[in-house]
């Protein structure tokens, strides 16, 4: 029986990898990551009924970098997606089965950082698909992101919004599909990882399997050593070092901020809160600084992803092969 596929969401440094790596070390079950599907190419030609509007879709999709690694066949493509609804659903069903079938897994999924915004989309196509998303603690998740990139990327306003989107977004899918969208701390996963992944999979129809410990279903991510920024640690090993690595990373005004702009979803998910003390002159720059310069970034944050959301996204030159600009794969 068609269990249906299982997607993952969530947003950058939250865990997504990790659980990408355990779900791809499942027997029944075939993993791909960061193919953006939905964000880059849903609605984006046109409707696909038309043979020139499908072809260019597929054009460009054999064009992403991150989707030649499954060996797409387009030939095959062509010949399947006419024998059932030209939609983009079943196009990129097809590309994923594939892989699938490649791999001998009779289960796909993909792993692609903010799904949660087609979830409805994603359930309208496929019925019996299941979506897992990742949060972390919004301060640990930012002090990720900076240690990886070491650049603030907006800093504290833009990562408190966009922890808050995500956030709010869960909280939207699963309250409207309470059988079919699950939210997993990432502190449970990495603290209790048998525990965890029982219950995924019993929320995902499979029988929990302890090959999915050993990460052998994602090597590049087991091999690099597992789910931290913070040094290397062993292969194949989760790591709990980097829970609470934000008080060496974050000052305490980026703390302060947080905790007073994502206070009720952080108590809604069990993240404690940490005791401020700032200074006379640090708790003014708090307030007549940090707070108004972070709240303008936040609201120009929300305003971008609006205009996105209704013209859509589209992928970085470097990703295509043959992009000006473009390097190699």
């Amino acid at each position: 029986m068609d269990q249906g596929p299982i997607f993952i969401g969530g947003i950058e440094r939250s865990g997504t990898s990790l659980i990408y790596a355990l779900l791809a070390s499942h027997p029944n079950i075939a993993m791909t990551r960061r193919t953006n599907l939905w964000t880059y190419f849903y609605k984006q030609y046109g409707d696909l009924k038309e043979h020139t509007n499908f072809e260019g879709c597929l054009a460009a999709m054999l064009r992403y970098k991150r989707l030649l690694k499954l060996q797409p066949d387009a030939e095959r493509i062509r010949r399947e997606f006419w024998q059932g609804e030209p939609s983009y659903a079943r196009l990129f069903a097809l590309i994923e089965q594939h892989h699938a079938e490649r791999l001998e897994k009779p289960r796909w999924g993909d792993k692609s950082l903010n799904t949660e915004r087609y979830a409805d989309s994603i359930f309208a196509a496929y019925p019996r698909a299941r979506i897992l998303h990742m949060i972390r603690d919004p301060r640990d998740r930012y002090a990720s992101a900076v240690t990886r990139w070491k650049v603030n990327r907006g800093r504290i306003g833009v990562g408190t919004a966009l922890w808050l989107g995500s956030v709010r977004l869960a909280e939207r899918n699963q309250r409207r599909y309470p059988d079919r969208y699950k939210i997993v701390r990432y502190e449970s996963l990495a603290s209790q990882p048998e525990q965890s992944l029982r219950e995924i999979c019993a929320f995902i129809g499979e029988a929990y399997s302890p090959a999915m410990l050993g990460m052998d279903g994602a090597e590049l991510f087991r091999d690099a050593g597992g789910n931290s920024s913070y040094g290397r640690h062993d292969a194949g090993g989760i790591s709990i070092k980097s829970i609470g690595r934000y008080r060496k990373v974050l000052s305490q005004r980026d703390i302060a901020f947080v905790q007073h702009h994502a206070r009720r979803e952080m108590i809604a998910y069990d993240y404690q809160f940490d005791s401020i003390e700032l200074s006379p002159r640090d708790r003014l720059s708090f307030i007549f600084v940090d707070q108004p310069s972070n709240m303008i970034r936040m609201v120009a944050w929300q305003a971008l992803e609006a205009i996105k959301n209704r013209t859509g996204r589209t992928p970085s030159a470097h990703t295509i092969v043959g992009a000006a600009g473009a390097s190699g794969a």
